[in-house]
């Protein structure tokens, strides 16, 4: 068993498993691949799942690859069938079923998991969380007979679930302890922007409360302390945020820190063995500053250097970053990350609810933030692989760059 013809097992059912499937059927190496997925259905987009697959019960899960496509790409796919654990020494992967993958490459993408409060019973039929298909079909159901929403945390997941409650016509109310919304994800003024919009929703949110004294009714949660007031709960979503899953890794003793760690080609402590998605952590190209990053767009370029890698190429992980979130009215787009002390100049949409944010260090383009105006996020994308900014007309005149690449 060698590198370049041996199994090659790849842990995870997300984005970037999916991709690095998709890739490596592509390159005529689909027979070499084993995907073990926890759950019990086929690689899915996953975006849906807090907005259109919640609004419409005849909505259904919308698969990556059709059924078919898997086995005429001959890759073997075990399905509800989760890694156990992981031997370095034999190059084996244990099954729960039992079954043992022998592999010549590794690669764990094994995506995150939900926080929990502390605290708070895990099993409640009233408290959800929103990670995966079947979070998403219980939470649909309690949505259709819930009158009333209670989100914790004040994210993009929080916040999408939160404007697709009240969109069916639900009494939502979001609690966030941070002074803002998306405290770790965008400006105080983009912040602001969606707080006034969502509140104009009619959705009640509170901002830097502080959540304790859960009331148990056997088996579901009837109260809880905000703030030291006693407030009813009818239906509770926890959204407050994610941990990388990399409980394998770190029993097999993979160098692991807020994630696994890798280098700029996804490669792990270990060798033969890569990482790729939400569950690592990586260095950023330029800075060398490690970063662990959640979305499907960096998921999926990470698995097209994860495949490189695997392929025997040489090419680091240098995409420039972006994301979105759709929240009712709201499409957030952004691209880029922001830096401390970087200099801020708004641009106004074409729309009274449209607006592009754009951060500078000194006269080069880091980020740039959108709302319902997608034609200025190509635009910064387009910058941003550049490397530069234009600097002259930058610094006149920040949107004669983005106009220049429309």
């Amino acid at each position: 068993m060698t590198e370049t013809d041996g199994p090659i097992v790849i842990v995870g059912g997300g984005h970037a498993a999916a991709q690095l499937c998709a890739g490596l059927a592509a390159a005529g190496q689909g027979a070499r691949v084993h995907l073990v997925c926890a759950e019990p259905v086929l690689p899915y987009q996953r975006p849906p799942l807090s907005k259109s697959f919640l609004k419409s019960p005849q909505e259904v899960v919308q698969l990556h690859r059709p059924e078919d496509w898997w086995a005429s790409s001959g890759i073997q796919v075990h399905l509800a069938n989760p890694a156990v654990e992981l031997s370095l020494a034999d190059r084996r992967v244990q099954l729960q079923s039992g079954a043992s993958l022998p592999f010549a490459w590794l690669v764990l993408a094994t995506g995150t998991r939900a926080r929990r409060l502390p605290g708070l019973a895990a099993e409640l039929d009233n408290v959800l969380v929103l990670r995966n298909a079947a979070d998403a079909l219980t939470l649909r159901e309690r949505l259709a007979t819930a009158q009333q929403v209670t989100v914790l945390g004040g994210g993009f997941i929080g916040l999408e679930i939160a404007a697709t409650a009240a969109a069916l016509g639900k009494q939502v109310t979001v609690l966030e302890s941070a002074p803002r919304l998306l405290s770790r994800s965008v400006s105080p003024e983009l912040a602001a922007h969606v707080l006034q919009t969502h509140r104009d929703a009619g959705i009640d949110l509170r901002l830097g409360v502080r959540v304790g004294e859960f009331e148990v009714d056997g088996k579901r949660l009837t109260a809880l302390g905000v703030d030291g007031v006693r407030v009813p709960v009818e239906l509770l979503i926890m959204g407050i945020g994610a941990q990388p899953e990399m409980q394998l890794a770190e029993t097999a003793g993979l160098a692991c820190d807020n994630g696994i760690r890798v280098d700029a080609c996804m490669r792990t402590s270990a060798p033969g063995v890569l990482a790729a998605g939400d569950c690592c952590n990586f260095p950023e190209a330029g800075s060398g500053r490690r970063l662990r990053l959640e979305s499907v767009q960096n998921a999926n370029d990470q698995a097209r250097t994860a495949l490189a890698t695997l392929l025997g190429k040489v090419e680091p992980y240098k995409a420039s970053p972006w994301f979105w979130s759709d929240q009712g009215s709201l499409r957030l787009q952004i691209a880029g990350l922001m830096a401390d002390g970087a200099t801020q100049h708004r641009r106004a949409g074409s729309t009274a609810n449209s607006l592009s944010i754009l951060h500078y260090r000194g006269e080069h383009l880091c980020c740039v933030e959108s709302v319902n105006a997608p034609h200025d996020h190509i635009a910064a994308r387009k910058l941003l692989e550049l490397g530069k900014s234009p600097a002259a007309a930058v610094a006149a005149d920040p949107a004669v760059a983005l106009k220049s690449l429309v």
